[in-house]
């Protein structure tokens, strides 16, 4: 299937149901399918070819999104644009993406305006709500069908740092399909249930690829335009919502919302969780809040957003939760690819070692976009090497133990910070925490903690430290904890651990 046939199932079967709700506003199949339709034969008649990249710089937006499938429908790839980074950011990605075709909102048109000079390569500028519909409207509201393989490229998403040139991943129609196929194995429903999808993490990301699955069901996407805890928990008995994605530090946000004991989730089937590691505790406290509706998710952009999966029933044995450490897995690998756990000289180690996570199959990208050096580090023999450290046990669940690159070493010891932090978010005084190395002239690195507090809570730093001890033994411990009003996130919620390393290791030579 074509990324956009997705879209057209949900239009195919009831053309005038719910595709998108936003606000106050309903947006039916038919309404947007034939925008996009416009928009893909408006993007023909400029003479952008098959392949060709267009961005959409925007927040969460229904016409915004539909400019998203009119690419597709194009048959031309998506450049998702955060448009919380600073406008550098998002030209230098343009900018090495190789961008034509610019759809934009008016609230971003002065960035727009002091950039267009340093993007040559865009030949097209094209405003949704002052030029959108001028520019498209004489179009056939019909399907323009180009021709596609598989193996197009439906999306160039950046990865990486924010320093130098960023990294595009090429996903095609055949990964994305992959990854509808396994978010639609993973989420049952009956034949006549039509899901409501959340839209309340950003669409450049996850919470985007989510809503393909949502319309090809003829499901409803609630989009939500402001990222406030109120709101998300308000439409979820609102719009009898089904489904949704956040990621764990929103989560444990909502979690300290007043009055959250009191709100109506029974329509919740899933309450997906993913893209970084999330606290048993407060997992088990999402469990009783909103009831048996967790599911864990691991992926990659290389391999999007479905390397393996823990549904709801797999929190439970019986009747009682599960184990600990069964919570903190990221479920079995999904059923469209192959996981294996490999060493540092590519070979598959048995269950319980410890290794690189490394993933084979359809899901996978189909590279870094002008990269080729890149794309070969990364994908060895038809293996992605994930970058991520984990195992698997003998009943086939995948742990992530850490990246790669966040791995320290004190005093010869090899020491894991996920395992450190879990200990730490368990704490009720904790909101959130990131264990990093810190330079130490005895020991190399040390263990440090940094840690934000739940608003009106307070702990000491001997006394975290004393409960890793506990827990861990000395080694592991912190050797010391620094407390922040706020860590560094990025702009999708993500604790920015090169930036905490950086304040510690300025004075040093060592390549953060």
């Amino acid at each position: 299937m074509a990324i956009i046939d997705f879209f057209d199932r949900g239009w195919r079967g009831a053309p005038d149901a719910a595709a998108y709700v936003q606000d106050e506003r309903t947006f039916s199949f038919r309404e947007v399918g034939e925008l996009s339709c416009r928009i893909a034969h408006a993007l023909l008649a400029e003479g952008l070819e098959r392949g060709a990249k267009g961005a959409v710089w925007a927040g969460n937006d229904v016409e915004a999104w539909t400019c998203t499938l009119g690419l597709w429908r194009a048959n031309m790839a998506w450049i998702p644009v955060n448009a919380r980074n600073v406008a550098e950011e998002n030209r230098a990605l343009l900018d090495a993406f190789d961008c034509q075709a610019v759809f934009y909102q008016q609230a971003y048109a002065p960035a727009i305006e002091a950039l267009r000079d340093a993007l040559p390569k865009v030949r097209l500028w094209i405003c949704i709500e002052t030029d959108l519909n001028a520019w498209c409207a004489a179009q056939p509201a019909t399907h323009p069908m180009p021709e596609y393989d598989m193996d197009d490229v439906v999306m160039v998403s950046p990865t990486g740092g924010t320093t130098g040139t960023p990294k595009g991943v090429m996903n095609t129609h055949r990964s994305v399909q992959t990854f509808v196929a396994h978010y639609m194995l993973g989420c049952q429903y009956g034949q006549s249930e039509r899901p409501v999808n959340l839209a309340a993490a950003p669409m450049t990301h996850t919470a985007g690829l989510l809503s393909l699955p949502t319309t090809a069901r003829g499901g409803t996407v609630v989009v939500v335009t402001k990222p406030d805890p109120a709101v998300v928990l308000g439409a979820i008995a609102r719009h009898r919502v089904t489904e949704f994605f956040l990621p764990p530090t929103v989560i444990y946000r909502l979690l300290e919302a007043r009055g959250i004991d009191q709100l109506d989730f029974s329509s919740l089937k899933y309450f997906l969780y993913g893209a970084a590691p999330m606290s048993v505790d407060k997992l088990k406290k999402a469990i009783k809040v909103f009831g048996a509706v967790m599911m864990g998710g691991y992926g990659q952009t290389e391999a999007p957003a479905s390397i393996a999966m823990l549904p709801p029933d797999q929190h439970f044995a019986g009747a009682a939760l599960a184990s600990d450490e069964r919570l903190s897995s990221v479920g079995r690998p999904s059923a469209l690819i192959r996981v294996e756990i490999m060493d540092e000289q590519n070979r598959i180690l048995a269950p319980g070692a410890t290794g690189e996570i490394c993933v084979r199959g359809d899901l996978l990208m189909k590279g870094y976009y002008n990269a080729p050096d890149k794309t070969a580090e990364a994908i060895v023999d038809g293996w992605l090497h994930t970058g991520d450290i984990g195992h698997l046990d003998a009943e086939g669940y995948l742990y992530v133990t850490d990246r790669k690159k966040d791995m320290l070493i004190t005093g010869g010891f090899n020491v894991y910070p996920s395992e450190v932090e879990q200990v730490i978010w368990a704490h009720p005084a904790v909101q959130d925490c990131a264990v990093i190395g810190v330079p130490d002239p005895q020991w190399g690195e040390a263990v440090k903690a940094v840690v934000e507090l739940n608003p009106g809570h307070s702990v000491t730093a001997d006394e975290l430290i004393a409960l890793c001890k506990e827990k861990l033994g000395s080694v592991k411990a912190p050797k010391s904890v620094d407390f922040m009003p706020a860590l560094p996130r990025s702009t999708i919620g993500k604790v920015l651990k090169k930036d905490l390393r950086a304040q510690y290791w300025a004075a040093t030579e060592r390549n953060i």
